[in-house]
């Protein structure tokens, strides 16, 4: 007998303590079945305030992590722990061996501040968070490298060497990406992970050309994940959210091509909005979560065998949320 997932995750809703939250990025199914939908750490502070014991988290892994790093004593569950292609670029180690770069580079631990982008794994953000570091979105990127910079200390920006290298290029700082040929860390301000986001790398200024020869009035808004070379050459850079505000913002005669990932451009205004890309910029990860997925999630807290529960070290919360304490301190 076949089941009706949306008739039983609704059912499930209903009757369980439980909120389901989703990414701006997963598939519309998924997304139209959320109680809380937004950006990464958004949804984390939503589901902190939240009365409900349960969250299911439709997402990617950082993304529950952050919920059991802002609020340990939710009980978190995805419906799939996919993880960001991003994220999985730098692990503790790779961190470590990053300064170890570094110092070799002639600038030592102790000169350094670093900030980690939201998108990260929870023991990246601990190892930034007892370094005396921060984390920052690609909202608030440029307002916590500001606040970093009045420390004396070069910026240690990881995982995203484009978000670290956008930002640099706006404050008019040295960046350089550490392992990359020609970057000599006494001379940068900004040292990059070399990490990138597959999707934002997607967008090319080819594509930026294409779109203003066909369309000269188009405009042009890309996330601060893209190159910076695309970044350069768009009329309009900003987060998820962000995006979101500019593009409803637009008359709705005036024609606008988005570098970002495709579930959220193809749900912004249909009228006039292009996706800015020959290819269908689709995160892969994002999209593994399916209706069943959740519905076998959700299933699982009634019959009270929890699946997929995410589950963070205390040592682990501690330093993580540290690091992003310091970022909430910054106004």
């Amino acid at each position: 007998m076949s089941i009706d997932y949306r008739a039983e995750i609704e059912r499930l809703k209903r009757e369980l303590p439980v909120t389901v939250v989703a990414h701006y990025y997963q598939r519309d199914e998924v997304f139209e079945m959320a109680d809380v939908t937004g950006d990464s750490l958004e949804l984390a502070r939503k589901c902190q305030a939240d009365e409900n014991p349960w969250v299911v988290f439709c997402g990617v892994g950082f993304m529950g992590q952050s919920v059991k790093v802002i609020a340990p004593e939710k009980r978190v569950l995805m419906p799939k722990i996919a993880c960001c292609a991003m994220a999985r670029m730098i692990d503790s180690s790779y961190y470590d061996e990053t300064v170890e770069a570094i110092e070799k580079g002639g600038v030592s631990r102790e000169e350094l501040l670093p900030i980690t982008y939201i998108n990260s794994d929870a023991t990246v953000k601990a190892k930034v968070g007892k370094m005396g570091g921060l984390v920052c979105t690609s909202s608030n990127a440029v307002k916590i490298i500001e606040k970093g910079m009045e420390s004396g200390k070069k910026i240690l920006f990881v995982p995203d060497r484009c978000l670290g290298q956008n930002v640099a290029n706006m404050m008019g700082l040295k960046s350089c990406v550490v392992g990359e040929e020609g970057c000599d860390p006494k001379a940068a301000d900004v040292l990059c992970f070399n990490g990138f986001c597959s999707v934002h790398q997607l967008f090319t200024v080819d594509d930026v050309n294409f779109y203003r020869r066909k369309y000269p009035d188009i405009k042009i808004a890309v996330h601060p994940e893209c190159d910076p070379s695309v970044v350069q050459a768009a009329d309009f850079v900003g987060s998820t959210s962000q995006l979101i505000k500019y593009v409803n913002a637009l008359d709705p005669e005036q024609k606008v091509a988005v570098g970002t990932e495709y579930n959220l451009v193809h749900r912004m205004r249909e009228k006039n909005t292009y996706v800015l890309s020959s290819t269908k910029p689709e995160c892969p990860t994002m999209n593994e979560t399916t209706l069943e997925d959740l519905y076998r999630a959700l299933k699982s807290i009634e019959e009270g065998t929890p699946l997929n529960e995410i589950h963070v070290d205390e040592e682990t919360v501690h330093y993580a949320r540290l690091a992003l304490e310091r970022m909430l301190e910054i106004r």
